[in-house]
């Protein structure tokens, strides 16, 4: 079996023997559904990838941009445990409730504090540092996040950034979203302070990638 139906057994394999049920993360994904929130966030192997990423980093104050429902939040909040804060930038007020509610079933919003409005504005009233930063929004953005990130990091901060294969399309210099996520490998090569590689990702998202950073001295 391969292509798309091989990719969506195997994450069905993952999520059967290495996930357990989790209701909550269930409960996200379905009142995120009712409410018409596009069906974009990352998967399910994905979402623990991320939750494993801040534990194991000892991340405490993780910066995620882009929130829709919360379901790649409340596996960050997870990943920091009770002594960790989240602070999440959403463009749509009506996401960001659906989000706030979401967080909330889940029991993490003294973890979370869900931030509304425009990134770029919102992320110039933030305070640093952080340890951690998680960036699914526009990708004609990407730069200006990562940018964005690296002022409000230490050194040592992991920045993680999806979408940055696309089907591929990352080599299409006609796919304004691709170009940009291209034109981000190249901000990255050029960055003094930013060492890391990109991996190539398949499953029930489709053909896809994460770009792995990290912020040096």
């Amino acid at each position: 079996m391969g292509g798309q139906d091989g990719w969506t057994a195997v994450d069905a394999l993952i999520g059967s023997t290495l996930l357990a049920d989790d209701p909550a993360l269930q409960a996200c994904l379905t009142n995120s559904a009712e409410h018409g929130l596009p069906d974009i966030a990352v998967s399910a192997p994905q979402g623990r990838f991320l939750a494993l990423i801040a534990k194991i980093s000892g991340a405490r104050r993780v910066l995620e941009v882009g929130t829709l429902g919360g379901y790649s939040t409340i596996h960050l909040a997870r990943g920091v445990g009770a002594g960790g804060d989240i602070t999440t930038l959403e463009l749509d007020p009506a996401f960001a409730e659906v989000a706030r509610a979401n967080i909330a079933g889940a029991g993490l919003e003294s973890r979370v504090d869900v931030v509304t409005g425009p990134a770029l504005d919102t992320l110039t009233t933030l305070d640093g540092p952080y340890d951690l930063a998680f960036i699914d929004a526009d990708k004609v953005n990407n730069a200006h996040y990562v940018d964005h990130a690296i002022r409000l990091g230490r050194t040592g901060m992991l920045i993680i950034v999806d979408n940055v294969v696309r089907d591929g399309a990352v080599l299409d210099p006609h796919d304004q979203s691709a170009r940009a996520s291209r034109q981000l490998y190249d901000y990255v090569a050029r960055h003094p302070r930013l060492q890391g590689t990109a991996l190539q990702t398949v499953g029930d998202k489709g053909w896809d990638g994460m770009m792995l950073l990290e912020v040096t001295d």
